[in-house]
């Protein structure tokens, strides 16, 4: 079982910010545009993750319970390219108070 699906803590972490042309349906962006805010010029994020206690309006559920994110399929190249087990995923998982022992580390 992927283990992401029981954590989440990665999504009520970290800003998760993309070229802005992601969601933008006419260049065939994915993202759908109204659940993210611009950053600058070139970049955007998604709504809820760009404060000081980020949580991405996509994510619905307990943070290392049943979780799930509405855009999966849609998701920002930032979310599809993050390592479950890599040290800024177990970084999130203990801001949050989950095991890092749960995922295996990534080799660098």
């Amino acid at each position: 079982m992927n283990p992401c699906v029981q954590c989440g803590a990665c999504c009520a972490t970290f800003r998760v910010s993309f070229y802005w042309a992601e969601s933008d349906p006419f260049l065939g962006g994915t993202v759908p545009e109204a659940l993210t805010e611009k950053v600058n010029a070139s970049c955007v994020a998604m709504k809820g993750t760009n404060q000081p206690q980020p949580r991405c309006v996509a994510l619905v559920g307990n943070i290392g319970e049943d979780i799930r994110c509405e855009i999966y399929e849609q998701r920002s190249t930032t979310c599809r390219e993050f390592e479950p087990g890599s040290v800024a995923c177990l970084k999130a998982r203990v801001k949050h108070g989950l095991s890092a022992d749960l995922i295996p580390v990534v080799a660098a």
